[in-house]
């Protein structure tokens, strides 16, 4: 799998149970900052921007997940990320947790849609962010 953008991550206290064991739920929270660091730093549109000021949701619509070997507190992960198909109104990404070994922790498949923030309805992708996605597909 080719990755179009990645991130070291050092799983945290707060990520895991009492057992040390990643929380299942809190993979989703890794893998929205890493949308958020994806379209700020790999895409160079800005996350924030796109939320705050101009008022583009982006919410979650499917999500399909493997739960494949666990992470403990302390382990040095990267979290990856890839589009496999982009539309008219939404996107969908690939989100994995590998370990510092290589094996595969977690897969997500995700699908985003775009939406106004004004009236909750789904809205074309902005074109910047499209264009920034179609060239980060290309590289």
């Amino acid at each position: 799998m080719s990755t179009h953008f990645q991130r070291p991550y050092v799983i945290r206290f707060s990520d895991c149970d009492p057992a040390g064991i990643v929380f299942f739920p809190q993979y989703f929270v890794m893998f929205n900052g890493t949308v958020e660091d994806w379209i700020t730093d790999g895409l160079s549109v800005g996350y924030r921007h796109l939320v705050i000021d101009r008022r583009v949701g982006m919410p979650t619509v499917r999500l399909e997940v493997d739960f494949t070997n666990i992470s403990l507190m302390g382990d040095e992960v990267t979290l990856e990320l890839e589009v496999l198909r982009l539309g008219n109104k939404s996107f969908t990404l690939e989100h994995r947790c590998v370990g510092a070994d290589g094996e595969l922790r977690a897969r997500v498949q995700q699908v985003i849609v775009t939406t106004s923030l004004e009236t909750h309805e789904s809205i074309v992708i902005p074109a910047d962010l499209r264009e920034a996605i179609e060239r980060n597909m290309a590289a």
